[in-house]
């Protein structure tokens, strides 16, 4: 799982922000390891210097192995908090995209019993 973390002028994005991003996102989706192949965390300030509610801003990217990008963005006043409410939502999207695939139409209705002599073209 390859994990890129960028951030604008407005951020310091020395190693200890890039180490504790990753760290977040490897214990956050360690269950998906195998399925995701990439991350790219964005964090900035939206209002450089300035201060104001909600101004710091993570977008992270996932790329799932054989699927379309799944991108979020949380806004918050603080970095770390926009860093985890953007991995929740993505975790979320995740859980959401992974189920909507592996639970795909065309089972069988759940009030029929397999276990009853039912002829399936009939019913």
């Amino acid at each position: 799982m390859n994990i890129e973390v960028r951030t604008d002028k407005n951020i310091q994005g020395g190693e200890r922000l890039i180490s504790y991003v990753r760290a977040e996102l490897m214990q956050a989706f360690q269950r998906y390891s195998e399925r995701i192949t990439h991350f790219l965390v964005y964090i900035s300030d939206e209002n450089g210097e300035k201060k104001g509610d909600d101004d710091k801003r993570c977008t992270i990217e996932a790329r799932p192995a054989g699927l379309k990008p799944v991108a979020v963005t949380n806004k918050a006043a603080n970095v770390d908090a926009s860093i985890h409410g953007a991995i929740d939502k993505l975790k979320r999207s995740l859980e959401h995209l992974y189920e909507k695939k592996e639970h795909h139409r065309g089972g069988l209705p759940k009030y029929i019993d397999v276990d009853d002599d039912v002829d399936l073209k009939e019913a």
